[in-house]
């Protein structure tokens, strides 16, 4: 594991930035992260939960927001309710949708029905995809993680929200660059107006990959930056997070407009879930953001 400086936000930081720009809080009994450069934005709700908080036992101690893991379904439904209560947000106005590691974004716009359950699930007709846009107002969108990067995007001036699910499938995809291209061409939003937060996500500390893994992103920007060798032949340290940042730059995103927090998951059971970090029993988390007020233009 590499050596780790402290993070503002309250962990070890990974090697080369130092995690400035994040914050624990606690909301109600929950425990959650928040962007500074998201929590300045007027009307806006964000957060990138932690393990602390909630209502489940075991390996899902104790903020699981997944019925797909195991996990009593009982526990899951106080945990979103927790969170409901916590954010003064109610249950049926979070929205999640069926994660498939690609790079297909949902646009929601007008009055186009939303799939919600009530419960924080997705249905069954609900997208299978990997990334929500949406102009609507009072939407809670959101991702679950363990490990894979949830990024979340904002657009100030036109009220514009974006919640992305990036995992090494995603973001060889380039999912982040694709949400980008679709903030500009459904909502005529400015690439310089866009902010962005990454949150916490495996390290390269503790992300050990393949070659295969390696020559699906040989096209990305930064490709030395994200890869680190080890020392057995076609093994690698992938950064994952970083990747995304690099996609978000190159996209046309200021760097001053990105924040990154820079928390290994595997790093701190005591804070996150870990999918690897587990030996793949591990809960979810969820990241979300919600836009109150009116709907932006576009």
């Amino acid at each position: 594991m590499r050596p780790a400086r402290e993070a503002r936000a309250g962990g070890p930081a990974r090697s080369g930035a130092s995690g400035e720009g994040f914050r624990i809080r606690r909301r109600g009994g929950l425990r959650v992260f928040e962007a500074d450069l998201l929590a300045e934005i007027p009307s806006l709700r964000h957060a990138f939960s932690t393990r602390r908080g909630g209502s489940s036992g075991g390996c899902f101690s104790s903020l699981n927001f997944s019925f797909r893991q195991g996990d009593e379904a009982e526990n899951v439904r106080a945990n979103w309710a927790a969170l409901s209560r916590a954010f003064g947000i109610a249950p049926e106005r979070f929205l999640t949708v069926h994660q498939v590691h690609g790079n297909r974004v949902w646009v929601i716009d007008g009055a186009e029905s939303i799939p919600t359950s009530g419960d924080g699930d997705a249905r069954e007709d609900a997208p299978r995809c990997d990334a929500i846009v949406t102009n609507r107002p009072g939407i809670a969108i959101g991702v679950k993680t363990a490990d894979c990067v949830p990024v979340l995007i904002a657009d100030p001036v036109r009220r514009v929200i974006a919640a992305v699910h990036a995992g090494w499938q995603g973001t060889a995809r380039r999912i982040v660059e694709h949400v980008c291209a679709a903030l500009e061409a459904r909502f005529s939003c400015r690439r310089e107006d866009l902010r962005a937060a990454i949150g916490p996500a495996i390290g390269p500390c503790c992300y050990e990959v393949d070659d295969r893994v390696r020559e699906a992103m040989a096209g990305l920007p930064g490709l030395e930056r994200i890869f680190s060798p080890r020392d057995a032949p076609g093994r690698w340290r992938l950064d994952l997070a970083l990747a995304n940042r690099l996609q978000l730059r190159n996209a046309g995103m200021p760097a001053s407009r990105v924040a990154e927090a820079n928390l290994c998951t595997a790093c701190r059971p005591d804070l996150f879930f870990s999918h690897r970090g587990s030996g793949g029993k591990a809960g979810r988390h969820f990241s979300f953001l919600l836009m109150d007020g009116e709907s932006g233009a576009g």
